[in-house]
């Protein structure tokens, strides 16, 4: 194996503004309001505008090692030590759907007890992680985000029947595209991904991200037997709208799991692009390294008392945390004003404001 070049160093100018952003991200916004005032009308409750329904709520701790390297010490893993933290695995829509209309897998990790320097208007102590089952970003520009954004709104509170049929369609779709080699992230926005077992999955925060003295992209790897014995397993969800909660909650009561959290250092601005996260950094010039240790005891991994908490009272963006991991590049950029305008509806709409909490909250189960 060839020798790895020196991590790229952090500096400002790594990002490329683009004059035209302001007005794409308001355009996000208004289409991000458009699916919540939908969906909160339809349940007369106001849900998260992607990612409404949660498949599974845990709580565990997250170990950062002892004696990293220079370069992997960064930021909230400058320091060895162990964090409560709580993970919300869920899938992608806007509106709560039938689990036979399979979409991709998503994983937000809220890491509490976080000390250090806070990014703008970052409240509290914590540090959060938003990530998906897929190495890279289905759009390449906040433009295209957008585009794919609409599509999503303007299938907000549509037919589910219709979605079901074309579920099935989609995936038959994917599965023959992948047999050829290739695959379509518009394919899996729309109801094509495979019905996978979410916690076999491995997830990426996909977008870079500052890293201390560096910039890296995140990974969530499952490594305790039972995680990585049901990497692929497909969940049979005909008839069975909350399939894939039944399926977490059995597997996470018989036996803890164990994940990795991995960095991959940017070690060269031409081939690791800042500012298109739809291309993923190749691992030959920059594998991912293990900086700390998820563990979850087994336990109900999901309840509607858990769900009343987690999805009602908490929020997790990528702009929660601590200013050594600020999120970089225009995709990250487009989140920003997105998540807080998803957060402050649901706070008014509920009646309840949305606070970052001080530690993580008690889990019946």
């Amino acid at each position: 194996m060839a020798e790895l070049k020196s991590p790229v160093r952090y500096t400002p100018g790594v990002e490329q503004t683009d004059g035209d952003e302001q007005k794409t991200q308001a355009e996000l916004n208004e289409q991000f309001t458009t699916i919540l005032e939908t969906t909160s009308k339809d349940y007369g409750h106001a849900v998260r505008s992607v990612h409404a329904k949660s498949h599974g709520i845990v709580t565990g701790e997250l170990t950062v090692h002892d004696q990293l390297p220079p370069e992997l010490a960064q930021g909230l893993f400058a320091t060895a030590g162990t964090h409560a933290v709580l993970l919300r695995f869920s899938t992608n829509p806007g509106d709560i759907l039938d689990d036979s209309i399979s979409v991709p897998r998503g994983v937000a990790i809220k890491v509490f007890d976080v000390a250090g320097d806070r990014l703008p208007g970052a409240e509290g102590n914590t540090q959060d992680f938003v990530m998906a089952n897929g190495p890279a970003f289905a759009a390449a520009t906040p433009e295209q985000f957008l585009g794919n954004l609409k599509m999503l709104a303007k299938t907000t509170d549509k037919a589910e029947w219709a979605k079901k049929a074309l579920s099935k369609v989609l995936q038959t779709a994917e599965a023959a595209l992948e047999l050829v080699g290739g695959e379509s992230a518009t394919l899996k926005t729309l109801g094509g991904a495979p019905n996978v077992h979410p916690l076999g999955e491995t997830y990426w925060g996909q977008a870079p991200f500052r890293y201390g003295d560096y910039i890296a992209k995140f990974q969530l790897v499952p490594v305790s037997d039972n995680l990585t014995s049901i990497t692929g397993n497909m969940i049979n969800a005909d008839g069975r709208p909350d399939a894939i909660r039944e399926a977490m909650r059995e597997t996470m009561i018989e036996a803890d799991g164990v994940w990795e959290l991995r960095v991959q250092l940017n070690r060269d601005l031409d081939s690791m692009d800042i500012e298109d996260a739809s291309k993923p950094w190749d691992e030959e010039q920059s594998p991912f390294q293990t900086v700390a240790t998820i563990r979850v005891p087994h336990q109900l991994a999901w309840s509607p008392e858990r769900a009343q908490i987690v999805d009602d009272q908490l929020r997790f963006s990528v702009w929660t945390g601590l200013s050594a991991h600020q999120p970089l590049g225009a995709i990250n950029r487009a989140r920003r004003s997105a998540y807080q305008t998803s957060s402050d509806f649901r706070g008014r709409f509920n009646g309840c404001p949305i606070h970052e909490p001080q530690q993580a909250p008690a889990l019946a189960g």
